[in-house]
């Protein structure tokens, strides 16, 4: 599922001229609604960065705390979506807002929970977009930073969207890939609005894998890297219900959009972790030193393989994959929790909002 994970090209020496003009042709994005708590990092990241974009703008997105006030202070350009009376999902109005002020050539969208991880992360970004060709999309999906241990619970979670994806598998390019990740994306400016944008998607809760098959239904080209190394960020720190909330939120709505093939591996895959939790309990009843010691070096095998695929998506605890049992069983329940929400009650809540699959 992840065989082959590509990160953002690492620039070698300092800056260069081509690093400057590349910098100077875009225009860098951040939607936000109520991230006051959550938005420095990335601001203090960015003022980090070896070269500056050609202009930031923020799309306050009808925030209730200070969030607009924090980015004022930090002198980039605010933007409010209050005045557009647009009843869209999600992020989409904020970005589709931000693209149509933006003046530069490249488009880049960054979740204002995001934070750039080198002085160079941007140049990494810029360098890989135009190696790539410089057209349609590129998207990385930033590394998973822990600090509190529940957050440990969103392992399976970062797993399975890397995987879903469907790029970083070992077929490599004959699998088409189902999209964008949206935390880091960047784009063409031509590109984006010649597909018509966040506009045409904006009743898309999941609007960047969305943006990324309508690139492709225009025979654009699509691209996606981990952010390991580059980009990373920290998923719900407002606590436990938060985490819980955030995957209800749109999991199984991202699940339907997986590729069958990918979806049957992933679902082949949680069945063992579950296999093996199952054997290594009845060879512990059945007291058999055969089947205890089988049982166990499944659990540890299962054990190992988890954690190398979580430490291709975040920074985990090492002992993390030890209790793989108690990770499956959280992942199963929100991705129940989500089904019924997104495909029976046909709503979700979030942040304050109630949001409309």
């Amino acid at each position: 599922m992840l065989w082959h994970v590509p990160a953002a090209e690492t620039p070698s020496g300092p800056v260069t001229d081509e690093d400057l003009q590349l910098a100077t042709r875009v225009s860098l994005i951040i939607p936000a609604y109520n991230e006051a708590k959550r938005i420095r990092p990335l601001l203090l990241s960015l003022r980090d960065q070896d070269v500056q974009p050609g202009e930031i703008r923020l799309v306050d997105d009808g925030s209730t705390d200070e969030t607009a006030a924090i980015a004022y202070a930090e002198g980039l350009v605010v933007l409010s979506t209050e005045q557009l009376n647009l009843d869209w999902v999600g992020k989409s109005r904020a970005c589709w807002h931000g693209a149509q002020t933006a003046g530069g050539d490249w488009l880049l969208f960054l979740d204002a929970d995001t934070r750039l991880d080198q002085p160079d992360s941007l140049r990494r970004i810029l360098r890989t977009f135009a190696k790539l060709g410089g057209r349609g999309g590129l998207s990385l999906q930033p590394h998973h930073s822990i600090i509190r241990l529940y957050e440990s619970l969103s392992m399976v979670f970062n797993i399975v969207v890397m995987a879903g994806m469907g790029v970083f598998t070992p077929w490599g390019g004959r699998l088409h890939g189902i999209g964008l990740f949206g935390p880091c994306l960047i784009c063409d400016r031509c590109d984006y609005f010649s597909v018509g944008g966040h506009a045409a998607i904006h009743n898309q809760i999941m609007d960047d894998l969305a943006l990324g098959r309508l690139f492709q239904q225009f025979n654009l080209p699509v691209f996606n890297r981990s952010g390991r190394g580059t980009v990373s960020f920290r998923m719900y720190p407002e606590g436990f219900l938060s985490l819980f909330a955030g995957w209800t939120k749109n999991f199984a709505s991202g699940a339907t959009a997986t590729h069958h093939l990918v979806l049957s591996l992933l679902i082949l895959w949680i069945c063992s972790g579950y296999s093996t939790m199952t054997l290594l309990i009845k060879a512990i009843l059945s007291d058999q030193g055969i089947w205890l010691i089988t049982a166990v070096f499944f659990y540890i095998f299962y054990a190992v393989l988890i954690g190398r695929l979580g430490n291709l998506c975040g920074r985990f605890p090492i002992f993390l994959p030890l209790f793989f049992p108690f990770l499956l069983i959280f992942f199963t329940l929100v991705f129940i929790r989500s089904l019924i929400q997104t495909r029976q009650l046909h709503t979700v809540r979030w942040r304050g909002r109630n949001i409309r699959p």
